[in-house]
């Protein structure tokens, strides 16, 4: 299954850039682990997305889990939508990654 998780900040921009570097790390585990595909913040900075993909058994508790370890989340800088997502046109393209 494929998921968008987006993410809005809820704290001041120099909140978020002094948590960043460890964001950006925990993100390249998840990217290292194959359940993101691709990330980046929205210009402006208000926030970012995430691309994700996970195990279509307990999709809900991957998803949690993979905001829960977020340190953007755990030091309460940022809200994250979960949507679990099912792309049809351009989806073999998706598939490869």
């Amino acid at each position: 299954m494929y998921a968008l998780a987006i993410i809005r900040y809820r704290a001041p921009i120099e909140a978020i850039e002094a948590a960043t570097d460890l964001h950006r790390a925990y993100l390249r585990e998840l990217k290292a682990a194959g359940t993101l595909l691709i990330s980046g913040p929205f210009v402006p900075r208000s926030g970012g997305m995430l691309l994700l993909r996970v195990s279509d058994d307990n999709a809900a508790a991957a998803l949690d889990a993979v905001r829960d370890g977020d340190p953007f989340w755990k030091q309460g800088l940022a809200n994250y939508e979960l949507l679990p997502w099912s792309p049809v046109i351009g989806r073999e393209g998706l598939d490869v990654l």
